[in-house]
């Protein structure tokens, strides 16, 4: 009886030598399942992100398009006025042709530029697609090859400028002429460019010309604020 070893409290030292700290390959797996569900999170609002950016680009490419299908189905109405959707320009064919070293048009030219203008352009940018993505109309005057590239510069831009004036005035008798709306439409949207002979034609004739070149606000862009209400009368007299 008195050889018999008595352990007491084996069973409380058993339990307090087992560590209630967690192990250290749990704590790895929970801290990669937390980095995992941090991961997640961030992805999907990198991702949502993009897809917001990817549907106002594809919605902007097709209100696009659609404002440039009315354009072009305007232009049927002249024959010989074309656009061009993929550079989104409006060539004005024989309409708008000069004589060599010439920036004068005749009253019939003007007569059908200011009809083009009003009909083909000002009237869809003035619809909802074209008051949300015009941003500028450029009048791009370009030359045959003849005589030096800066003598054509600036026979070019006299040539842009030529159509700007015949827009913007009424003193050319021709009884076709543009509303006071329409004539602030030009003045806020309209700008001028010479481009000497780049962008020849097959003949000198077909490169004495214009063209219009319509720019388009980029996604998110901020719009330009516009002048406000102005008289015609204020717009002055052409020089040229």
């Amino acid at each position: 009886m008195f050889g018999q070893r008595i352990i007491l409290g084996n069973k409380g030292k058993d339990e307090a030598e087992k560590p209630f700290w967690i192990s250290f390959a749990d704590l790895m797996s929970a801290l990669m399942v937390l980095f995992l569900l941090v991961m997640s999170v961030a992805l999907l609002a990198v991702t949502k992100k993009v897809s917001e950016a990817e549907r106002k680009v594809n919605q902007r490419t097709l209100e696009i398009s659609q404002l440039l299908e009315k354009i072009e189905k305007a232009t049927k109405d002249f024959p010989g006025v074309s656009l061009d959707k993929e550079r989104h320009v409006i060539n004005f064919g024989t309409y708008a042709n000069f004589e060599d070293k010439k920036y004068n048009l005749e009253n019939s030219q003007i007569l059908n530029i200011r009809n083009i203008v009003s009909n083909v352009v000002l009237k869809y940018a003035d619809d909802e697609l074209g008051k949300k993505w015009f941003k500028k109309i450029i009048v791009a005057g370009f030359t045959s090859r003849t005589g030096t590239y800066l003598y054509n510069l600036n026979l070019s831009l006299n040539r842009s400028q030529k159509v700007l004036c015949v827009l913007l005035t009424n003193k050319s008798g021709v009884s076709k002429v543009l509303n006071d709306k329409e004539l602030e439409q030009v003045r806020d949207l309209f700008f001028i460019g010479g481009y000497s002979f780049n962008d020849t034609k097959e003949t000198e004739e077909e490169s004495r010309r214009i063209e219009l070149a319509l720019e388009f606000y980029g996604v998110d862009e901020e719009h330009t604020t516009k002048k406000g209400n102005v008289q015609s009368s204020s717009f002055g007299d052409c020089k040229i």
